[in-house]
């Protein structure tokens, strides 16, 4: 059961809304179920056609006398009187008699402080159904006695409430919210985005958008450049005094009012972490000084592979952190920061990755958006190393190697596991929703990343000799998960590796316990394969390491040679072995 508290100022026009046809003739049926107390008014759902208009009248003015005798006695309007609260049943649950919707209204009224029980002097109200899965519940916020209601926290209170009319009426029971859940799109907005044949409405788009800007730029400056570079209109809101930049509206060029002007959602509409203070925070511009202070992208090229091998470490790091940390408040505040990071990279490995992935991790980072932020204030300091890694993949060329890909993947789904548990731990049902939900497109994003690899590795699978040995060495490594790992389908893959790593000076019983020292195995449902791409990735490093020190090497002699006028060495050419462990992924 949802409710979506809102305030507006023209009841009147409310009214009409929820007694008329609605934007696409869905209303049927309006009436009230509930209310405060209507001596002698109608139901405007209820009179004859000719009546309508009237009654409508009737019941806006009754609703806002009290509103009318304030302003009266204090010389000036009351700003945003009318309160509104749909509550809407979750699809599968059953029909709810006029009764119980009644009931149920009397009870969001009481809970959010809008008309408590025995409360004779609180607010007017009325409660309007004209569907079968939802309410409207409106008011006039101010009370018999000329007072305003104390209603703070009505959103929150209304939602707790919710959560127990759902167990006593045996509804679906929904996630519990902590109050950093993004506004969810009206009625009116849902109704335009059908119209105009948009998946999404014009909020949710600009909120998609404004997450992957801020995953990319480095700075204020970029935010609002990557956005404009979009497509957005950006409307920065400037201080009175000082006039420096203190917020920000979003909105879409094909999005506009009745008169044509294009209709802004200021950041925090958008998703509370959208907000200029808390990008700031992000960008580490928290004194308020964006202007100027914004480090340039970096348009160098990088290494993939080198990129890809970062991301995976500072994943692995992270991973670390989470399933390290305890309840101490600074160590959920840096585990915080490593969920919001972790949002970030996975926008920007959309970005990055190839082609047909990028379908799969965008919609792993759009669910995760959910569960970036929660009730806990981020430390985003103990986080930059992941923050940065997941901006170096942006600015990295196109490598064809999938193996460094595959192995970031891996340990992205390792550390989004782990995020689950956390949010999970600490009560934060929607967040662990959310990351549940972007685990399993983030899972098969990182499946359909290691299926070719896999395959090429188990085609050169040692013989069955070969891998009994392995498969000894295995057990007397890691007996706990020797069962699983031999078990995996992936049990071939690994020992191609272990035997190519055996080639190359690694001793299979060495390689195993360094591996599986990294991270634990007990969450992984495909232990061999997490074991292949550890392995990959350690040794594509040493080969890199060796790669780097050769061509510094080099680089020395031929200093040197030029500035002795020394002779020229003859290049010394590579022997076969030599070539082998030079090749990437062995």
């Amino acid at each position: 059961m949802v409710p979506d508290v809102s305030t507006g100022d023209r009841s009147r026009g409310l009214l009409s809304y929820l007694f008329g046809p609605g934007r696409r003739n869905e209303h049927t049926d309006p009436h009230i179920v509930a209310a405060f107390a209507m001596p002698g008014i109608n139901d405007p759902g209820r009179v004859p056609l000719d009546q309508h208009h009237g009654a409508l009248s009737e019941l806006a003015d009754y609703l806002d006398q009290p509103v009318k005798l304030r302003e009266q006695r204090l010389g000036k309007k009351v700003p945003q009187h009318v309160w509104h609260c749909p509550v809407r049943t979750a699809p599968g649950d059953r029909y709810l008699t006029d009764g119980e919707w009644a009931e149920v209204a009397r009870r969001i009224v009481h809970s959010t402080g809008i008309a408590e029980h025995g409360d004779d002097a609180a607010c007017r109200w009325i409660a309007v159904r004209h569907a079968e899965d939802h309410i409207h519940i409106m008011a006039t916020s101010v009370r018999e006695d000329g007072r305003r209601p104390r209603n703070r926290g009505d959103g929150r209170r209304a939602q707790a409430e919710c959560r127990r009319i759902e167990t006593e009426l045996g509804l679906r029971r929904l996630k519990p919210g902590d109050a950093t859940a993004p506004k969810t799109p009206s009625g009116p907005e849902v109704a335009k985005a059908e119209r105009q044949g948009r998946k999404n409405t014009a909020r949710v788009w600009l909120r998609e958008h404004a997450y992957a800007a801020a995953a990319a730029a480095r700075g204020e400056d970029e935010f609002f450049a990557v956005l404009t570079s979009l497509g957005i209109k950006v409307r920065p809101r400037l201080g009175p005094v000082t006039g420096e930049v203190t917020g920000y509206s979003l909105a879409t060029a094909d999005d506009t009012d009745a008169k044509g002007e294009p209709i802004f959602y200021s950041g925090s509409a958008l998703a509370p972490d959208l907000s200029l203070n808390r990008l700031r925070e992000r960008f580490g511009l928290a004194d308020g000084k964006a202007a100027g202070q914004a480090t340039a992208l970096h348009t160098s090229r990088t290494d993939a592979g080198a990129s890809w091998r970062q991301a995976d470490g500072e994943l692995r790091a992270a991973y670390m952190l989470v399933t390290g940390g305890t309840a101490v408040d600074e160590a959920d505040a840096k585990v915080q920061a490593q969920a919001a990071a972790f949002a970030e990279l996975l926008h920007n490995t959309a970005v990055s990755a190839p082609r047909q992935l990028r379908a799969e991790i965008q919609a792993a980072a759009i669910a995760f958006n959910r569960a970036n932020r929660s009730a806990i204030r981020a430390d985003h300091r103990a986080a930059d190393a992941l923050r940065q890694a997941g901006r170096t993949l942006l600015t990295s060329s196109t490598g064809r190697d999938g193996d460094f890909v595959a192995a970031a993947l891996t340990s992205a789904v390792f550390l989004l596991i782990a995020l689950v548990e956390w949010h999970a731990q600490r009560g934060h049902a929607q967040q662990a929703a959310a990351a549940q939900q972007s685990l399993v497109h983030l899972r098969a994003a990182q499946q359909h990343a290691a299926r070719p690899a896999l395959a090429q590795l188990a085609a050169r699978a040692p013989s069955p000799q070969a891998q009994d040995r392995l498969a000894a060495a295995v057990r007397a490594t890691i007996p706990d998960h020797a069962h699983r790992i031999l078990a995996d389908p992936a049990w071939p893959a690994l020992s191609t590796a272990l035997a190519q790593a055996e080639s190359a000076g690694t001793p299979p019983r060495r390689a195993l316990a360094a591996l599986s020292e990294q991270r634990e195995l007990d969450t992984a449902d495909r232990p061999a394969e997490v074991l292949v791409w550890r392995l990959r990735t350690a040794t594509a490093g040493q080969v890199s390491q060796r790669a780097r020190s050769a061509t510094t090497r080099s680089a020395l002699n031929n200093r040197l040679t030029t500035e002795t006028g020394a002779p020229s060495v003859p290049a010394v050419q590579l022997q076969p072995t030599d070539v082998k462990r030079l090749r990437p992924g062995h």
